[in-house]
């Protein structure tokens, strides 16, 4: 008996359908880009390990985020302190930390309107991170209102060639998480093995 191949696009009806409501309209998810899915692990395996033993809790991308009537998504990582919050269906209220990783398809919703309700929403740290530019950048609430806290990079060789040293050393390498401010965050722990 000969079988005939079976190719991904005739797959992708059989994936589960992965979906936001995001201003009251339902957006589709598109699959995540191995790079996407790439940081996406390596920020859950820092979370996970440092948070073992803790009360606060990590989620990973696919559990659902309720904000608003108008509003869920399935950020790809948040991290929860209060455990009231989590129920059966969800996470319901400001995480204490989320972190968006950027998509062509997803990067005007993560600086957009999703940026908006998480900071109405009361969410004290957000991220969001580029595979593309293999960057972070940090958003602390205060007073009501996001303001950019820094922007973490990590340069190609070619460009820190053409630095002074005492520029490339002062490019930082690691952060802490304002959260947890004894959780050392590497750049080089948060974009390992992209392709």
């Amino acid at each position: 008996m000969t079988s005939e191949p079976i190719y991904a696009e005739e797959l992708a009806w059989t994936e589960p359908r992965r979906e936001e409501l995001i201003c009251g309209k339902v957006v589709m998810m598109a699959p995540p880009a191995t790079n996407h899915g790439v940081i996406a692990g390596n920020v859950h395996a820092l979370f996970h390990s440092y948070l073992r033993g803790k009360s606060c809790t990590v989620f990973p991308d696919d559990v659902p985020l309720f904000l608003s009537d108008m509003d869920y998504y399935r950020p790809d990582l948040m991290v929860v302190c209060d455990r009231e919050k989590i129920k059966a269906d969800g996470v319901h209220g400001a995480p204490d930390l989320v972190v968006e990783i950027l998509s062509p398809s997803t990067g005007r919703y993560d600086r957009g309107r999703k940026k908006q309700i998480y900071q109405a929403s009361g969410v004290p740290e957000y991220w969001i991170i580029s595979p593309e530019a293999q960057s972070i950048e940090v958003y602390r609430l205060k007073d009501g209102v996001y303001e950019l806290d820094n922007c973490y990079s990590v340069y190609p060789d070619y460009l820190l060639r053409l630095m002074p040293e005492e520029e490339r050393e002062a490019i930082p390498a690691a952060f802490c998480c304002h959260l947890f401010d004894d959780l050392v965050i590497r750049l080089d722990d948060v974009f390992e093995n992209l392709f």
